[in-house]
């Protein structure tokens, strides 16, 4: 009886400790303890609950559990393809077999359904108590990403949503490590998910690709970063370049000197061998080239085309 009143003083004197444990030092101990086991790893979980007895609505809390689960949710495989690259992935190691065709092997990561959910409880939770943290929804939509693969759909549709209500509600985004979210800073960050989409290069996010510059230009007209994506649409993923090569056009009418649009120009008259178009736009690099490097590459390649006639 007597030890039976021990452990429960013991486990009484444990609890309490806990519950006097303010939200700064959970997030102390919890970074502390990341920095050396992970955000899975031994303790990890132990202390994220122990955080969760005491403060429920900690957003730092809801955070680390979200990552917790996340991570865990997570199993890394090596699969074997022939192609060269896997959703805007290199291969870890390059081969071929005794026929000759490519073997290359590829990162793949799984996920458990059941912890990938327990994820999503966790941010929906956070941004639901923090509707204004605008790093919270993207750190949703970047595990989105990763966990629909080929067939990012479902974050498609959340990005559209972030969108439409940037334009609409204008609301006064928090995001850590800014002061403000400028348009500008806005359209930087969608514009790193038109990267990710593009880089997958499946249908669905060559279509997601295309959705998301099409509905920013709704929004923002004439911008040249997604302008110029809707010509990599088409000279990337329709192989058409005429279509391509007018809207480039119509991105240098609006912005003459937007070296984006020259490049790809550059590109795309080299791909389909005419020489007066590259000429046109080599000597538009050399006119508008902010490096060096690239005025004196695009010299070169114009002396030498001049020379070969």
């Amino acid at each position: 009886m007597k030890r039976s009143l021990i452990i429960l003083a013991l486990l009484l004197c444990s609890a309490l400790s806990w519950a006097q444990t303010s939200q700064e030092d959970f997030l102390r101990r919890y970074n502390n303890l990341i920095q050396h086991v992970g955000p899975a790893g031994v303790g990890v979980e132990t202390l994220i609950n122990h955080w969760a007895e005491a403060w429920p609505d900690d957003p730092q809390q809801l955070l680390a559990r979200f990552s917790f689960c996340f991570t865990k949710s997570r199993s890394s495989r090596v699969i074997i393809l022939d192609q060269d690259r896997y959703l805007g992935n290199q291969p870890l190691l390059a081969g071929t077999d005794s026929t000759g065709r490519k073997t290359n092997f590829f990162e793949d990561y799984e996920y458990d359904d059941d912890l990938y959910a327990e994820a999503n409880l966790a941010i929906d939770r956070a941004i639901a108590l923090c509707p204004l943290r605008l790093d919270y929804l993207f750190i949703k939509t970047a595990a989105s990403l990763s966990y629909e693969k080929e067939s990012p759909d479902i974050t498609l549709q959340s990005l559209l949503g972030i969108i439409q209500r940037h334009y609409t509600e204008h609301p006064q985004w928090v995001y850590e490590g800014l002061d403000s979210v400028t348009d500008e800073v806005f359209e930087a960050f969608i514009q790193q998910y038109c990267h990710s989409f593009y880089s997958i290069g499946t249908p669905s996010a060559a279509e997601g690709f295309r959705t998301l510059s099409e509905t920013m230009l709704r929004y923002s007209r004439d911008n040249a970063l997604f302008m110029n994506n809707l010509g990599s649409y088409q000279l990337v993923f329709k192989h058409d370049h005429r279509k391509a090569l007018k809207i480039y056009n119509q991105v240098l009418r609006k912005h003459p000197g937007d070296l984006t649009a020259i490049r790809n120009c550059i590109i795309l008259a080299r791909t389909d061998k005419d020489v007066r178009l590259e000429k046109k736009y080599l000597e538009m690099m050399v006119r508008y080239a902010d490096s060096p490097t690239d005025r004196a590459s695009a010299e070169a390649r114009l002396n030498a085309l001049n020379s070969a006639r």
